[in-house]
């Protein structure tokens, strides 16, 4: 497997995240924003994304995919062409016509849809994609926090009624809530602003990180949060919901869910006829989720030190087998038999010391750790789980009784 571990820390790789995931050869950075996702790193984001689709098509969603090269044409219809700002990656074909690399993709979604949606009787309808978005950021900074290049998964609802808007925000946040204990994180669900996407109102999913952009009013006892820049309060002020007092805490944006409204229905003609014979246009709901960004956020939680231990649902693999033995015979026994017991097992067959085996390891973070050391020859290995440290002399012909959990 390629995995290109460094020995120093890069100099511009300023938080944890960053630092391990160049360090520990996830992926490669080529400028400012702009990064190679590397076989670690993809291991884990497929596993972000299985997890984001499985919620999805769970409460009825449908997956496509749309294209990342977009026409003015359409943007000029929902007058965000010149409304988005510098962030917009605009470029010309050799015929001059103008495009741009699509950071959200509502206008494609909507001419997609207002071509087919002619009847109150083909809503609601939910669909999503998991796709790169490129935004020209004034400042890439922190790795996968802000950058010109990402992964996102956007969902877009349509209906006939508020009422059914309601209901798909609620079925959708609750989703995002099942996505995220899933990928074993802590966060906040916050009142927030719109910003470009628009709409009457919308919530961010906020991982808790020291890092974070963001900074969020909350309270521990109960489940009032919101955005300090949305709910002007100070830490120690009673709680609006009246459990607990406020504090305050740094957030990494995860998740935006949006209530758009006939924003770009309107302006871009997507109608339907209602049960009465009216022609109406069609309601909208918006949904974001930031796959990469997922990815850093989970490692900002799960590392410390540089010791490094992902959750089980999105670990690149769950068993790392480290043979100290010169032949390496029993260690690659062991772990073809780790294979057969269908876990996911790295092995590492490197003509490395010790030492540089066990550091590559701290930054891979399997949860078990499988040493074939002096006592293999009679029997025995020591497995760790490096979640709770606990360390086992196991029998070697006794493996498959190990509770790998």
């Amino acid at each position: 497997m390629f995995i290109p571990t460094l020995r120093e820390i890069p100099k511009d790789a300023e938080i944890a995240s960053h630092q391990i995931l160049i360090k520990g050869g996830y992926m490669k950075q080529h400028a400012a924003g702009i990064y190679s996702y590397l076989p670690l790193a993809y291991k884990v984001i497929k596993k972000i994304e299985q997890i984001v689709r499985e919620e999805l098509d769970k409460i009825g969603c449908s997956e496509l995919l749309m294209p990342a090269l977009q026409s003015k044409d359409l943007w000029v219809e929902s007058k965000r062409w010149d409304a988005y700002g510098k962030e917009l990656m605009r470029l010309k074909d050799r015929h001059d016509r103008e495009f741009c690399l699509g950071p959200t993709h509502e206008e494609i979604i909507t001419a997609i849809t207002r071509d087919s949606i002619n009847s109150y009787k083909k809503l609601p309808l939910a669909l999503y994609q998991i796709q790169t978005k490129f935004r020209d950021e004034f400042r890439p900074r922190f790795g996968l926090m802000r950058g010109r290049e990402f992964i996102m998964k956007d969902l877009y609802t349509f209906h006939a009624t508020e009422e059914d808007l309601d209901q798909w925000y609620l079925a959708v946040r609750k989703a995002y809530i099942a996505i995220l204990d899933r990928l074993g994180l802590t966060y906040r669900i916050v009142r927030a602003n719109s910003g470009q996407i628009g709409g009457s109102s919308s919530e961010e999913f906020m991982i808790l990180c020291d890092i974070g952009e963001d900074e969020i009013a909350y309270n521990e006892e109960g489940t009032f949060a919101s955005n300090v820049e949305i709910c002007k309060l100070n830490e120690g002020d009673p709680s609006p919901d009246g459990i607990g007092v406020i504090k305050h805490a740094k957030g990494i944006e995860a998740g935006h869910i949006f209530k758009l409204g006939t924003k770009y229905s309107e302006p871009m003609n997507l109608n339907f006829i209602d049960i009465d014979g009216k022609k109406k246009p069609v309601i909208m709901g918006c949904y974001g989720m930031g796959i990469s960004r997922l990815l850093m956020a989970i490692l900002e939680q799960s590392n410390k030190d540089f010791k490094v231990v992902w959750p089980k649902s999105v670990a690149p693999f769950l068993v790392h087998v480290i043979p100290m033995d010169k032949n390496g015979e029993i260690g690659y026994d062991i772990y073809m038999q780790l294979q057969a017991m269908g876990l996911e097992v790295l092995y590492d067959d490197r003509n490395e010391t010790a030492g540089v085996k066990f550091n590559d390891a701290d930054l891979i973070g399997t949860k078990y750790r499988i040493i074939v050391g002096r006592k293999a020859a009679e029997g025995f290995i020591e497995i760790k789980n490096m979640a709770t440290l606990e360390t086992a002399e196991w029998a070697i012909s006794n493996l498959k009784n190990y509770s790998f959990v």
